[in-house]
């Protein structure tokens, strides 16, 4: 017996399809789909889970000095002239960053290897372009999922079956985060 299930598809089509089903699980919350597909999105979602549980506060700050460019009140860059040319102003800023430790940074490209990449849209249909955001699934694994569910020892997804699909009757569910 096979540790997991074909789903009726090659390899390359069938890993795909769960990278884009877990992804959209932990992106929205909860998704529909058949049970077989929930059944293996489950393992794969609650495995990621763990690993942002057990590495989500591995990090150090760190201050760091960087050169910003100054803006006027507009929001634009200020120049001035040196040596005949206009150049932009820079300022030094000290921020504050989180530096991953070792065992965070490869928990991190595990998550990243596993999850498709997220671009956000905006509801309304003006400035599609200007407007989309491209999303950290990491991050969001790390600072909003993984502190929600510290205090839980695995069974981090439920399973609600909403019954048959309309043309070929599969049994269908709702997968959801508890």
């Amino acid at each position: 017996m096979a540790g997991y299930r074909k789903l009726g598809r090659n390899s390359s089509q069938r890993k795909a399809m769960l990278r884009n089903l877990t992804t959209n699980l932990l992106y929205h919350g909860k998704i529909t789909t058949t049970e077989t597909r929930a059944k293996e999105v489950r393992k794969m979602a609650e495995k990621l889970i763990t690993v942002a549980i057990k590495e989500r506060d591995n990090y150090e700050e760190v201050v760091v000095k960087s050169k910003v460019a100054k803006k006027d009140e507009n929001g634009r860059r200020i120049k001035e002239e040196l040596n005949g040319k206009k150049v932009t102003v820079f300022e030094e800023v000290e921020k504050t960053i989180k530096k991953d430790k070792p065992s965070r940074l490869n928990a991190r490209r595990k998550i990243l290897s596993t999850l498709c990449s997220v671009t956000d849209v905006p509801k309304n249909g003006r400035k599609k372009r200007a407007n989309t955001v491209s999303v950290d699934m990491a991050k969001k694994l790390f600072e909003e999922i993984a502190p929600k569910y510290a205090e839980r020892n695995g069974g981090y997804t439920r399973i609600v079956k909403i019954g048959p699909r309309k043309g070929d009757a599969a049994p269908m569910v709702i997968i959801e985060l508890v």
